[in-house]
């Protein structure tokens, strides 16, 4: 057994993840004291990196909070957190013009800022950054300013294998960087910030290590983790026969694009008065039934009747991707097909991204404070990263401020018994497993959902976990990791035996008032039932 000892680090705030909720709490907290940042990956590989959707804020003067929050409480189909959505939206406004003060550029007009209209949204209330690339210029811009901040110190290509935690109290985490070298990173305050799981299904626009684990380690760690039956998939990701997929932004949606059918027909009036614009799980659910009507694997996306100028100037990151594919957007129609996209569930919170684990906050899409319901409203992601992050950095500030007694030295620090050396054997072997269940979440977990299928994702999943035996190490908590997020996403799907949101049941295909509550898991526990 090859066992390293790990190098002890102390910190103020450990900040998991770089996306743009770790990116915004790492800066925050660098007010008041010393940051650790880690990332499994680099600084530039992140959801919010690649999220080409824009930010919400209802800041012009047609529009006012009230229909920003109207808005997101209609998406969410009844389950939303009010007191959350409140927050979300009231405090988003002055995240955003805290960002454009600190020197964040948006995209403008003539008239001033550029508002995009998207699904869901009764007015135009959405900023852009670079046309479709405005998770990457945000990111960009706060990298910029975490790289110039002395008080934070980056660790890439680092990732959590462990929680320091007694299921009670949080006090840092075990990592491992690329070499297989172990860090104890001790901290009064932990932030979660890792994203979320949709690359666990076949098609995804996610990044390939966005599989849930923060998720999966704070489980372990006794987190409480609530309403992952909820996978929100985009309606319109780049079909192709090869496997090619890329997000085509539902703002071209809102510039006026059209969905048809394989025979050219348009079909969104059939299923929604608000045609193309009606919120992301009717028009995933309605293209999934043209696909299947069809017997088809994508319908089309068209443009070409937008003035082709604009197209390449506005959606210039879309227009070079599909070019490169063979498809001229302002002359072909785009092959799309709805792909896993957000993880609306996660770990649950409460306001100021506290969890139930003292000194574990959660922020971000890992995090579930509510504010989404049963379905995401467009451009809200970006909002709620910044506005939560701020918060769970200002609950994570209290515990430091405050002189509990605890002593960090003095904590009994168990280390699970890891292997801390690479296996290329048991690598490939951790990737068929995964491809295995994706499959299976993929068939049976995706859009439309029923009890056989459900039961049989779930056997297919622990019929995987008897591989368990066949790792050591650093490999079988990885492939525990995997199998404990999808198997969450499956269980609460079977277990919510109605329709909303984007939780679809063919066997149950209607919303009932019986089901306005949320499922939460707790490791070794029956799911307990919370009302919203």
């Amino acid at each position: 057994m090859n066992r390293k000892e790990p190098t002890e680090i102390h910190s103020d705030f450990l900040i998991i993840g770089s996306g743009l909720a770790g990116l915004y709490a790492a800066l925050y907290a660098s007010k008041f004291g010393k940051v650790a940042l880690l990332t499994k990956s680099t600084i530039e590989e992140s959801n919010s990196f690649w999220a080409q959707g824009g930010i919400a804020a209802a800041i012009d003067p047609e529009d006012s909070t009230w229909f920003h929050i109207e808005d997101t409480l209609r998406a969410g189909r009844g389950l939303c957190n009010a007191k959350a959505v409140e927050i979300l939206v009231e405090e988003g406004k002055d995240r955003v013009m805290d960002l454009i003060a600190l020197g964040m550029e948006f995209d403008t007009g003539e008239s001033g800022l550029l508002l995009g209209l998207e699904g869901g949204h009764t007015k135009r209330r959405v900023l852009h950054a670079g046309g479709t690339s405005t998770g990457r210029e945000m990111v960009r811009f706060l990298i910029a300013a975490v790289e110039n901040n002395p008080a934070i110190t980056k660790f890439e290509n680092t990732g959590v294998v462990q929680f320091l935690s007694d299921n009670k109290r949080c006090f840092g985490a075990l990592a491992l960087d690329q070499n297989f070298k172990p860090y104890l990173i001790l901290s009064k305050s932990t932030i979660l910030a890792t994203g979320g799981a949709s690359a666990l299904f076949k098609r995804t626009t996610n990044p390939k290590g966005s599989i849930g684990e923060g998720i999966a380690l704070s489980y372990q760690a006794g987190a409480e983790i609530t309403d992952m039956e909820f996978v929100q998939f985009h309606p319109t990701a780049f079909y192709s026969e090869e496997g090619e997929s890329f997000l085509i932004s539902e703002a071209m949606r809102g510039e006026g694009a059209y969905l048809l059918n394989i025979d050219g027909e348009r079909f969104m009036a059939e299923y929604s008065e608000h045609g193309e614009l009606a919120p992301r799980d009717i028009v995933s659910r309605s293209i999934f039934l043209e696909m299947k009507k069809a017997d088809e694997n994508h319908v089309y996306l068209d443009l070409r009747h937008l003035e082709s100028d604009y197209i390449k100037n506005h959606f210039s990151n879309i227009f070079k991707f599909c070019l490169s594919c063979g498809v001229d957007i302002t002359k072909d129609l785009i092959p799309v097909a709805p792909a896993a996209h957000y993880t609306i569930g996660g770990v649950r919170t409460g306001l100021q991204g506290e969890t139930n684990i003292k000194g574990l906050f959660s922020c971000g899409e890992v995090a579930c404070t509510g504010v989404h319901g049963a379905n995401r409203l467009a451009s809200n992601s970006l909002l709620e990263c910044i506005v939560f992050a701020k918060r769970a950095v200002d609950g994570a500030a209290q515990i430091l401020s405050n002189d509990s007694g605890y002593s960090l030295d003095s904590a009994e620090v168990n280390i699970s018994d890891l292997k801390f050396e690479y296996s290329q054997s048991q690598s490939q072997l951790l990737l068929d497993c995964k491809k295995d269940i994706s499959q299976a979440l993929s068939r049976y977990v995706g859009i439309v959902r029923n009890r056989e299928g459900i039961l049989k994702a779930i056997d297919e999943i622990e019929r995987v976990s008897k591989s368990l035996e066949e790792f050591s190490g650093y490999y079988q908590h990885k492939l525990k990791m995997v199998i404990d997020v999808s198997l969450l996403i499956a269980k609460s799907s079977l277990i919510r035996e109605e329709s909303r949101g984007v939780h679809i049941r063919e066997d149950y295909p209607d919303e009932s008032d019986e089901w306005k509550t949320r499922t939460v898991h707790k490791n070794g526990n029956e799911p307990l039932f919370v009302g919203v």
